[in-house]
């Protein structure tokens, strides 16, 4: 989890997010998967902190630092995904802020890393129209930590990643996109 440390997080989380995609894939710590395998949205869950139940909301974020590439991260951090509101564990019960999009790291730029983070909410968020999948605005030099602090989240309580180069599914993913 060192990996993520500057680029994306101050210091490495205390709690580890389980993500599974289908296929029965998990995301381990830096594993590598392939845009092929990442295009669906994966189940996430985590175990919550004792001592809080329902009423706990959370927030969970997918960025990419990476691009376009990691020596040159001219566009840190594309948001892959944000869910805001979580009660408890359940992310199904939260508000997507930003629908999933799958990896889609340019052809010669190498592993990109894709980082779940975790945050314990102190308030409700302002629940904004959400950006579609098809949607590119909104999602290019987006920073979890300005979003963090300016919904007051503090330090993500859970992480994971994994990295992933480009692969004959990015051209269609890309594809998608109208706007």
């Amino acid at each position: 989890m060192e990996d993520i440390v500057p680029d994306v997080v101050d210091s490495v989380p205390k709690g580890m997010l389980q993500v599974l995609y289908p296929g029965n894939l998990f995301v381990e710590q830096g594993n590598e998967l392939t845009p092929t395998q990442v295009k669906d949205e994966p189940r996430v869950t985590w175990v919550s902190p004792e001592g809080e139940g329902s009423e706990t909301l959370l927030t969970l974020l997918m960025v990419d630092p990476d691009a376009p590439s990691r020596e040159d991260p001219e566009f840190r951090e594309i948001l892959h995904w944000a869910v805001v509101n979580i009660p408890g564990d359940d992310p199904r019960a939260g508000y997507i802020l930003a629908e999933y999009v799958g990896s889609g790291p340019p052809l010669n730029t190498g592993l990109h890393r894709y980082v779940f983070l975790l945050y314990r909410q102190s308030r409700k968020i302002e629940e904004t129209l959400p950006i579609i999948k098809t949607i590119r605005k909104g999602r290019l030099n987006f920073s979890a930590r300005d979003f963090a602090a300016k919904n007051r989240l503090g330090s993500p309580i859970a992480a994971n990643y994994y990295q992933a180069k480009y692969d004959d599914y990015v051209p269609i993913r890309n594809k998608q996109f109208t706007g």
